[in-house]
Parts: structure tokens; sequence; C-alpha cells
């Protein structure tokens, strides 16, 4: 009823009916338009939501705690922080050529002491981090670079010379006393960020929170 209506008024106004249809028909149709841009907006803001959500889970292991025991967040060291912890490694004229990298992150200490002829291994409880380590020392071909999910607390440090830990300070006192009981005598332990609480450097390598402070028991 209501279109035979509106067809008479518009016949009635003297108008041309195709000039009127033309001017009727976008009209009719801006529902669908506006459906099909509703339809556009929620497929956009699916792909930006799932690519969200799959960014956080590849970043969440890199910035999630790498130790439970003590909040330890993975940041990863320097070129300097490196350079320092290599010439601290430089200085021992005595013992043997192996290392361990508590805590190793992303390998960067381990692959590099290894490519300088030291039997190097990262442990870290991080798998994500492990398996990111395992992939850089394959794909930089260091084989005497090793690396292994495990709790520090629990490693055999009568296997190694020389000891490196990337530290918070609320944790240095508890390794401090683990070191006294574990480490043989011709051991060195190399702390960075933070020192050991009650032990005298043998050496102090660059300053600020790249310094590196050597121990030797």
């Amino acid at each position: 009823m209501a279109m035979e209506n509106k067809s008479t008024q518009n016949l009635d106004c003297g108008c041309d009916p195709y000039l009127l249809s033309l001017v009727e028909t976008p009209q009719e149709q801006q529902p669908i338009a506006k459906n099909s841009n509703r339809s556009t907006g929620l497929l956009l803001a699916s792909i930006t939501g799932g690519a969200a959500i799959a960014l956080s889970a590849i970043c969440f292991p890199f910035v999630a705690p790498a130790l439970r025991r003590v909040v330890l967040p993975y940041v990863p060291a320097s070129t300097q922080q490196v350079e320092n912890v290599m010439k601290a490694l430089s200085k021992k004229s005595t013992g043997g050529k192996k290392l361990i990298d508590l805590g190793s992150g992303d390998g960067r200490i381990v692959l590099a002491a290894g490519q300088r002829g030291f039997q190097s291994h990262g442990v870290e409880l991080n798998t994500v981090l492990v398996l990111y380590s395992k992939l850089a020392a394959w794909r930089q071909r260091i084989k005497n670079a090793t690396f292994s999910r495990q709790d520090l607390f629990k490693v055999d440090y009568t296997k190694y010379n020389n000891i490196v830990i990337f530290g918070v300070e609320e944790m240095m006192p508890e390794l401090e006393a683990l070191f006294e009981k574990s480490l043989t005598s011709s051991s060195q332990v190399i702390a960075c960020r933070f020192p050991l609480p009650n032990w005298k450097p043998a050496h102090v390598i660059g300053e600020g929170i790249d310094t590196v402070w050597v121990y030797e028991v």
C-alpha cells in the first residue's frame, strides 16, 4: 500500500519515472552497502586480533622470567658486556677452557666463548631460549657450544673452570654460598651487572651496567 502511494505521488508530481528511479535506487541499496562495510570491518578486526595474539605468544618467552627461583627476566647482554667477559677470560693464564654460563638467555656469551676455543655450555630454564640458542650454534657451526634446560642450583660445577653469571642483586649471596661449596681451586667466577657480596675481585673490567667482576677461587 505504501509503495502504491509513493508511486502515485511520483506520477502526480509530473516527473519522469526513469529519472526518479535513478534517484531512488541508491537509497534502496544503502542497507546492502552498510552490511558489506560491517563485514569488512569484522574481518580486519579478526586479522588484527589474531596477529596480536600470535606476536604475544612469540615474544612472551623472551620477556618472561628465565629463572623461577629468583625473578630474573631475560635481558640480552650488550655488545660491550660480551667483550668485557671475553677480556676477563683472556686474563686467565692457567686452568682449563671449560665454561658454563648460568641463565644463558639467547646464548651470545656461550657462542662468543665457543668461537674463542672454549668448551662452553649454557644452562637456561626457558625452553624457547634454549632452542633458540641451539639453532644459533647450528647456524654458526660452533660445535663446542652446547645448551640445556637446567636449574643453575643443580649444576655440577666441578666440571668447569670458568663460571659466568648475569644475575640480580637478590640472588648473589645464595650463589656465593653455592660457589664456596662446589667450585674447585682452579676456577674463576665472572659476575656481570652485580658483584658477589663478600668476595674480593681479582679484576674489574668496564663500568656502569657493563661492569664485570672477576673472582679467582
